[in-house]
């Protein structure tokens, strides 16, 4: 599996527009299989928890805030890229531009 970090990366979609290619990835996403689905609900989940429980220790130490921040901002880095990457399987060879 070959992992796109961009929309753009993707072959298909290269030449297409923004809206263009965030609506075709989002029909491929939903062709995605349950254990495909489940996984990135699971990854994203392990990402997003640790960002509550940091919130949670902000009273007994504040810096827990800022490590709650860097790992709200790790989220697109990870997520993403694995969420293009398996939709990517799911696109047509050819992705027709509306007019």
């Amino acid at each position: 599996m070959k992992f796109y970090f961009s929309a753009k990366q993707i072959p298909q979609l290269r030449d297409l527009p923004l809206r263009e290619r965030m609506i075709a990835l989002e029909n491929a996403a939903l062709k995605m299989t349950v254990p495909e689905r489940s996984l990135l609900n699971v990854l994203k989940l392990l990402i997003i928890v640790p960002v509550f429980v940091f919130i949670l220790q902000a009273s007994e130490n504040w810096i827990a805030l800022l490590w709650a921040f860097l790992v709200f901002l790790l989220y697109p880095l990870f997520i993403k890229p694995l969420q293009f990457s398996l939709s990517a399987k799911y696109l047509p060879k050819e992705v027709v531009q509306d007019e």
